[in-house]
């Protein structure tokens, strides 16, 4: 049970957002949004001031924030695991909180379920390390998508910045 306890919760989660939940036929290339954003309180700021001009103003892209569109009265992990099955990709902010939060977590967990179980191993996720964290301090999960497959470090400068924005938007797109 330990082994398997994403799995299991990804599963639970989703038969439950199945029965439970009124969702129109369409087919899967259709989603809600083009990404969710996972990421802790303490980079609210970033995602505010960086992430929703640079991709929903800009490029007219919809993003999936917590503190925006998750419906209010309904459980934190049906919204996460709906979130996450209603966007085409799942950016994570790595940090430090990141890694210490249970939700960021649990998001981050989610969506590599996602990936492997709805989406035939396509790879959603994708990775934005906003600190720089040692690989001694990753999970080893996080670490082996990292060797794996796509991610990129947050640059703090102007001219790297344009740079980062626009793999980022090739990354959703």
């Amino acid at each position: 049970m330990y082994r398997y306890r994403w799995k299991l919760r990804y599963m639970y989660y989703m038969t439950k957002s199945r029965y439970y939940r009124y969702k129109p036929d369409d087919d899967n290339e259709s989603y809600t949004y083009n990404a969710f954003i996972s990421y802790s309180d303490i980079e609210r700021d970033f995602v505010i001031n960086e992430c929703i001009p640079n991709l929903e103003q800009d490029d007219k892209m919809k993003l999936c924030i917590h503190h925006r569109d998750f419906l209010p009265g309904e459980e934190i992990s049906v919204n996460i695991t709906n979130a996450i099955h209603g966007s085409k990709k799942t950016i994570c902010i790595i940090t430090r909180s990141f890694l210490d939060s249970y939700y960021c977590m649990f998001e981050f967990n989610m969506a590599r379920m996602e990936s492997i179980y709805s989406r035939n191993e396509q790879n959603i996720l994708f990775l934005v390390f906003y600190e720089q964290i040692q690989p001694r301090n990753l999970p080893l999960v996080m670490l082996e998508l990292v060797q794996n497959q796509s991610y990129i470090e947050y640059p703090n400068d102007e001219q790297g910045n344009v740079v980062f924005w626009e793999k980022v938007r090739e990354a959703i797109v």
